[in-house]
């Protein structure tokens, strides 16, 4: 396992507080985490715990697996599709059925190119519909 890089992961989360317009109290809040205690973290004064990074991220509606990697609790390898995941859930213009259903499409796409590594937080595929030809999961013709 890799040791923890929290002066990064302090300031990553810090920008991904602001991106999501939250105060550090409202973040604190959301998470289930005492005001000074993430503070600390943004400071890069305290390590979190893995159950703390995912609490954090769920509260910022970003990956988990993103905040580990910044934490160097995953290595860089294991963050293949992350990115895309991140993409979809921060991304203000669209809803949350919007996104569940993006994200739903991307796994079933994953999954049928051979790629079963996907994290464990994320949504089941979307139901597969053939008509005819057609090879797109959950999309009728």
């Amino acid at each position: 396992m890799a040791s923890l890089n929290v002066g990064s992961l302090g300031e990553y989360l810090r920008e991904q507080r602001r991106n999501a317009q939250l105060s550090l109290r409202q973040l604190a809040d959301a998470a289930g985490v005492s005001n000074p205690y993430l503070s600390q973290i943004e400071r890069g004064l305290r390590k979190p715990s893995a159950e703390i990074l995912q609490q954090l991220a769920k509260a910022l509606r970003i990956s988990a697996e993103t905040l580990y990697v910044q934490a160097g609790i995953l290595d860089e390898r294991d963050r293949e599709g992350v990115e895309v995941r991140t993409a979809i859930l921060t991304d203000p213009s669209i809803n949350e059925k919007q996104k569940q259903v993006l994200l739903q499409i991307y796994e079933s796409f994953r999954r049928e190119n051979g790629v079963a590594d996907a994290p464990p937080d994320s949504p089941p595929p979307a139901p597969r519909q053939r008509s005819g030809g057609d090879d797109v999961p959950g999309i009728p013709e």
